[in-house]
């Protein structure tokens, strides 16, 4: 068995799929949701035993797993301060 706060693997519980922890849920349906344009707000609804954060959390960790730090890119800072010298239109 292995548990984590966002996730368990255990041949108990739903033959070892991984569930959200604390509930039989099926990370594999949050993901069903969201690629079929299901916002999350109706996979909680749909799964209420889920919380947003225990769904947030999985979220981020897909992403830390699948796109290493190296890849995060900030976002562009852009300097508006020549707007204030052009002419009125």
């Amino acid at each position: 068995m292995l548990r984590t706060d966002l996730i368990t693997i255990d041949p108990e519980i739903t033959g070892g799929t991984l569930v959200f922890t604390g509930t039989r849920v099926p990370i594999q349906a949050l993901f069903d949701y969201l690629g079929d344009d299901e916002p999350l707000t109706m996979f909680l609804y749909d799964f209420p035993s889920v919380t947003r954060e225990q769904a947030a959390g999985v979220l981020q960790a897909v992403q830390a797993a699948l796109l290493p730090a190296a890849f995060h890119v900030a976002p562009a800072q852009i300097d508006f301060s020549f707007a204030d010298k052009l002419p009125p239109c």
